[in-house]
């Protein structure tokens, strides 16, 4: 694919094929209707031919060029692949087509300093994992790595102090720049407010602007509650100290901090399947072995 895509790269190559889908055709011939010299036509046509794009066979004194439809039909294929996973509903580049909207319309309504102050968001997500093992993945920086980012971005550095006044940094990154050779993606700061394990979290994070300064100050709550298949979450998110440079921050919230719930949902109901597997297993072992016990049971009774 690479050396055809290379060779119908160069406009006169291009020109070539677009007169061979027409008809096969002589390299004089050829040469005469692209308006060009004869060598360099017949140069162009052996890279075509290399690329597997036309094939020839000499007939008589001439050689005549004809193209092979094949290696078209797999580029145009591919192509529309392409073409199709950039326009999957819900995908990346969606994704990315509503955080531009948002960023416009955010950095159009910043306009002086406490813009947004007092603008909120609420989150809910039912957990497949109980209270407790939800906290765990609230309040511990191992568990929190794994999902308190969006999906385009990784933790590089992560304090989370679960105690009231307990210092937080979050630091980020490209996902794919694994080797820190980027710049930072982003940098908060904040303190933890309140805890109660297992029941209510509330702490200040603020996002750093690149000169060091403070975006805004979010005031996030979460709240959680048994249910008979695990946990339900309430997230709710309130905005102070919003400056003006503060509107890519506040365009992001919505969708990033929505991604990362659902990667944290992901790995709670992952971790769910492999205890449901595990337990299975275990049965299944336990009563493939245990028919004669409940025979026993039967002759007892």
């Amino acid at each position: 694919m690479d050396a055809l895509l290379a060779a119908l790269a160069d406009p006169a190559r291009w020109r070539l094929v677009s007169l061979l889908a027409e008809r096969p055709r002589p390299v004089g011939v050829l040469a005469q209707l692209a308006d060009a010299r004869q060598p360099q036509t017949t140069k162009h046509l052996q890279t075509l031919e290399r690329a597997g794009v036309v094939t020839s066979q000499r007939t008589g004194q001439r050689r005549i060029y004809a193209l092979r439809p094949g290696p078209l039909r797999d580029l145009a294929a591919e192509l529309g692949r392409l073409a199709d996973l950039a326009e999957e509903a819900d995908g990346p580049h969606a994704t990315h087509h509503r955080h531009g909207l948002h960023l416009q319309a955010e950095r159009l309504a910043a306009q002086e300093p406490g813009w947004a102050d007092d603008r909120s968001f609420t989150f809910r997500r039912s957990l497949a994992e109980r209270p407790e093992l939800v906290w765990r993945h609230l309040t511990e920086s191992a568990l929190l790595a794994h999902w308190w980012t969006p999906d385009d971005l990784r933790v590089s550095e992560l304090v989370f102090e679960a105690r009231p006044g307990g210092r937080i940094v979050q630091e980020y990154r490209d996902a794919e720049d694994t080797d820190d050779c980027d710049q930072v993606a982003g940098r908060a700061e904040g303190v933890v407010d309140d805890v109660r394990p297992g029941e209510h979290l509330a702490y200040r994070l603020s996002p750093l602007l690149p000169d060091g300064r403070l975006a805004f100050t979010a005031h996030v709550e979460l709240s959680l509650r048994p249910t008979d298949g695990g946990t339900d979450l309430d997230v709710h998110w309130r905005m102070t100290d919003s400056t003006v440079e503060s509107a890519d921050f506040v365009a992001g919230i919505e969708i990033g901090f929505g991604q990362s719930l659902d990667k944290l949902a992901a790995t709670l109901g992952a971790n769910s399947r492999s205890t449901d597997s595990t337990d299975t297993d275990t049965s299944e072992s336990t009563g493939s072995t245990g028919s004669t016990g409940n025979n026993d049971t039967r002759s007892a009774q």
